[in-house]
């Protein structure tokens, strides 16, 4: 199986499905990383399979199509909920993409289908995400540079530009790549790094900062620094 950091060079939005049952193997290690990211992300995130009817309405019309299994990414409402969404969702969307499947985070284009999923009054879905056999070969996306994104240099440790460049290729609301990573220096030992977004009137930039900041944490290592 793929690298999570091969994962995510081989990974493209897809909207067009191959019409075809998941595998049971498939949803079962699919369900078993949802349950990890729900315990550790304090989230109610749901498997919908063989359901046709959350991608098909008027919103999804011609960008999707064959969509039949998806994800519904939900919890509590909070104000970190969406960071937590796009950080934990992702996990589940490289896991998706190293057993050959294809995903799609979908901020509109769904729909909520009565019965096929449950929330606590409390809670409230942020988003879905799309899965299946692909069928469409997807494109990839101009990106910005590393300056643009980045306080990178020739002084920043180098394992700091191989994370923004791992984020640079995260998932984005129209690819509108609106965060910053700062190097913040090094105490103790430590190395630090701050994580922003910035805003933009298309919204979901704390989702997206929580996707990109998943991504930096594979291409720099986890172990080498600390969120400040």
């Amino acid at each position: 199986m793929m690298t999570l950091l091969e994962a995510i060079d081989a990974r493209h939005s897809v909207r067009h499905y191959v019409s075809r049952p998941l595998e049971q193997e498939f949803i079962d290690r699919l369900q078993a990383k949802i349950d990890e990211c729900n315990r550790v992300g304090n989230l109610h995130i749901q498997l919908v399979v063989n359901e046709k009817k959350g991608f098909s309405g008027i919103m999804a019309y011609g960008a999707f199509s064959d969509v039949e299994n998806y994800i519904v990414m939900a919890g509590r409402r909070a104000d970190d909920l969406d960071e937590r969404i796009g950080y934990f969702g992702e996990q589940i969307v490289l896991l998706a993409q190293q057993l050959g499947l294809g995903t799609c985070w979908a901020g509109l284009s769904y729909r909520k289908v009565k019965g096929v999923y449950d929330l606590a009054p409390d809670e409230k879905v942020a988003c879905m995400i799309s899965l299946g056999y692909p069928d469409d070969a997807g494109r990839k996306h101009k990106c910005k540079s590393v300056a643009e994104v980045s306080n990178a240099s020739a002084a920043t440790p180098e394992w700091f530009e191989k994370g923004v460049r791992a984020a640079l290729k995260a998932p984005t609301a129209v690819n509108q790549q609106k965060f910053y990573f700062e190097y913040a220096g090094v105490k103790n030992g430590r190395h630090f790094v701050r994580a922003k977004r910035i805003f933009s009137v298309v919204g979901y930039t704390q989702m997206d900062l929580g996707i990109a900041k998943l991504h930096f944490e594979i291409g720099a290592g986890k172990d080498n620094f600390e969120w400040l």
